[in-house]
């Protein structure tokens, strides 16, 4: 194959994966439920700066009517008390709605994390039975490398679990020194 047919298989795999993975996510806001629209799109508007803008002017003119700045307007929360009720009600709510996006993102993260891990595991035991065929070939044709000793370390497939083990191992006895 040339390099230029290589390049297009490459960027027609490439273009195949975007298109599932864009389709996927999709798929997914379209399975949102309208609480989980209305929490995104209250958590998109208080994370922009419009949100801030709107909270400086209608903060800051409550703040300067009630201090008596501003003379033409009868004060209405002299002691700012109901500003802080209204503050802190609002802050109540708001990081409620950025805990439920939280929440969502993390399980999103998660899933993506385990197909990480499931596509990490079929390539190395692809790879293993790859280095296996290689060194059998290797052998048959008098290859002096295939006679060496790492690569029946390599043949042999890694057992999740076992990894997970030696790294709680390893992070315990780093907590103990």
């Amino acid at each position: 194959m040339r390099e230029s047919e290589s390049d297009q298989t490459m960027a027609s795999v490439v273009s195949r994966n975007i298109a599932a993975l864009l389709e996927r996510r999709q798929a997914e806001e379209r399975g949102k439920g309208a609480q989980e629209r209305l929490a995104d799109a209250i958590t998109s508007f208080t994370g922009s700066m419009p949100f801030v803008y709107i909270h400086l002017v209608i903060f800051g003119a409550w703040i300067l009517v009630n201090v008596g700045w501003i003379h033409f307007l009868p004060r209405f929360d002299p002691t700012l008390v109901i500003l802080a009720m209204v503050a802190s009600v609002e802050a109540i709510f708001l990081s409620t709605f950025v805990l439920i996006s939280q929440n969502r993102m993390q399980a999103s993260a998660d899933r993506r994390a385990e197909l990480n891990l499931h596509i990490d595991l079929l390539a190395e035991h692809e790879v293993t039975r790859i280095i296996t065929l290689l060194t059998a070939i290797g052998e048959k044709l008098g290859v002096a490398e295939s006679r060496n000793p790492e690569l029946e370390e390599l043949t042999k497939d890694v057992k999740p679990e076992k990894v997970l083990d030696t790294m709680d191992q390893v992070e315990q006895e780093n907590k103990e020194e």
